[in-house]
């Protein structure tokens, strides 16, 4: 297996080599499989049952490590045939015990056969998700990084494990979107694979946002610039008219003071 991976990653690199075009990119099996909720549960599952029987396992050695403990103590006591006996019944629970053992955790044993019942059905989601992905983004080559390929250096930006993830997300919920949302939804998809890609794009985005702010900024700058001039005004304005109001008043106030005394003036003198 890992002959035909070394064979099929130098003709990769050949490939790349000749053809710069060639899109390459990769999952990891294993850190999608943790991430889907299903297999999480009934991998806890597997795991219980896998303790149960390691349990069992153990009870059976102890079982037949008391027997030899106590055919050794026994032995000096013991016709030549009752110790061929208790030996050949030793002998038998062994075998069993290797037979169950096999059965539960050997190479086509319970734990394998239930694994791999339990890995299949979203592995063939995952590597239908894939296929998908591959076509619409028009990728040569999807490796998977937790098979028996060895990768020795992965660029981040051409893990796609996130995307399929979402992908298998969207397929559980059995979400009806409408065009519209559909739409949306590609041109988001469309989008995080953009810039997962080529980060230079969210650079370059970022770079232009950040002169769009500075001269945003600035012309707030400006406005509540103006906008403080002309409340000084507004301010000085007020004070002016309230300053002339105040002096107008004053000398009405003045002049009727003076009426009145005139007035009180003739009385007095009649």
């Amino acid at each position: 297996m890992k002959k035909y991976f070394v064979l099929l990653l130098s003709f990769v690199l050949f490939a790349v080599q000749a053809q710069k075009t060639t899109k390459i990119g990769y999952i990891d099996m294993d850190y999608i499989l943790e991430k889907v909720p299903e297999y999480a549960e009934a991998k806890n599952q597997l795991e219980q049952k896998a303790a149960t029987w390691k349990q069992e396992i153990e009870t059976k050695k102890n079982e037949i490590k008391k027997l030899k403990d106590a055919l050794a103590s026994e032995k000096v006591l013991l016709t030549k045939e009752l110790i061929n006996d208790k030996e050949e019944e030793i002998n038998v629970l062994e075998k069993d015990m290797l037979d169950y053992q096999q059965k539960r955790f050997g190479p086509q044993g319970d734990l394998m056969i239930q694994k791999s019942a339990l890995v299949k059905p979203i592995q063939d989601q995952v590597f239908n998700v894939v296929q998908d992905i591959a076509e619409q983004r028009k990728y040569d080559f999807i490796f998977d990084k937790s098979s028996d390929l060895t990768m020795l250096f992965t660029a981040e930006r051409f893990d796609i494990s996130d995307f399929v993830l979402k992908a298998l997300e969207r397929a559980g919920k059995k979400v009806e979107l409408t065009k519209k949302q559909q739409k949306i939804q590609d041109a988001k998809d469309v989008r995080e694979f953009d810039t997962k890609e080529n980060p230079e794009i969210l650079e370059k985005e970022k770079a232009v946002q950040a002169t769009k702010d500075d001269r945003e900024k600035k012309l707030q700058e400006r406005k509540d610039a103006i906008a403080a001039k002309k409340k000084e005004a507004d301010d000085k304005r007020a004070a002016l008219l309230k300053e002339r109001a105040e002096a107008r008043q004053k000398l009405l106030d003045d002049q009727k003071a003076k009426r009145d005394a005139l007035l009180n003036k003739k009385k007095e003198n009649k």
